[in-house]
């Protein structure tokens, strides 16, 4: 099976405004016919990046390509097949483009729904309108709402100070492997005790709500469930503690919030 190649692709992309580097050597690689996050805080150098990309602004250094062609080279062609909306756009994905458009239309009054069928000719989609929105396209998506990148996109991409930190899917780049482990009982102290010198416990610490536990393998839950309520100890849960997206761009990045 071949692997289609990405959508798009950024080699060394840099901007310098005069003395100042706002971008600095950004090497991206967005999968075909997915949501892709990019992620950095106000400042961190997104919508350079972006204006990079659709070619509002020019790079000081690097190239892009968007579908295997050089933006360099190729720009009006290229732009053909790129769409660019700011701020906060919504859609209903329970309805289609053109139900989507009557509903935006609804609330600006009777002239608006005459210019439905001419929007729609006018970006290619006639053929589509009446298609559930989606349509397997590939979307690029800047926030900082990371509750929202982690629940919509694929995969993502973190800048900070102008610099690319981190890339890949949402689960890699979350490293969610389900080691950690919240557990309550009716005796913690004893509890951790009896962990302290069991193998499979990286390191078990109190909380309180119980005990934060540390397995070298999510398979050995079981067993230390098992060593727990045969010492008497009655256990009330056992459950992996999932990290979160939010905590590990706060592990990757340089600081919260603030301008670059």
């Amino acid at each position: 099976m071949t692997t289609a190649p990405p959508i798009l692709e950024t080699r060394g992309l840099t901007k310098r405004f005069g003395s100042r580097t706002t971008v600095s050597d950004i090497s991206l690689t967005v999968p075909a016919g997915c949501a892709f996050g990019f992620l950095g805080h106000n400042g961190a150098g997104k919508t350079t990046v972006i204006r990079m990309l659709v070619s509002l602004t020019r790079p000081s250094a690097g190239a892009i390509w968007i579908a295997g062609q050089s933006l360099a080279g190729h720009r009006e062609q290229v732009l053909a097949r790129v769409g660019a909306i700011v701020e906060e756009p919504r859609f209903h994905p329970h309805l289609t483009g053109r139900e989507n458009l009557r509903v935006v239309a609804a609330a600006r009054g009777p002239q608006a729904r005459r210019r439905i069928e001419p929007a729609l000719e006018r970006v290619g989609l006639c053929d589509r309108g009446d298609d559930l929105v989606g349509e397997g396209r590939t979307v690029f998506v800047s926030s900082h709402l990371l509750d929202e990148i982690e629940k919509t996109c694929h995969a993502a991409a973190v800048i900070d100070r102008g610099r690319l930190i981190a890339q890949g899917p949402i689960s890699e780049l979350i490293g969610d492997t389900h080691t950690h482990y919240e557990l309550t009982c009716d005796n913690p102290r004893a509890a951790l005790n009896l962990l302290a010198g069991y193998p499979a416990v990286v390191q078990a610490s109190q909380t309180p709500s119980g005990l934060r536990v540390t397995l070298t393998d999510p398979r050995a839950a079981g067993a230390v469930t098992t060593l727990l309520i045969e010492a008497g100890i009655s256990v009330t849960s056992f459950a992996p503690v999932r990290t979160s997206l939010a905590d590990r761009f706060l592990g990757l990045t340089s600081r919260v919030g603030g301008n670059a």
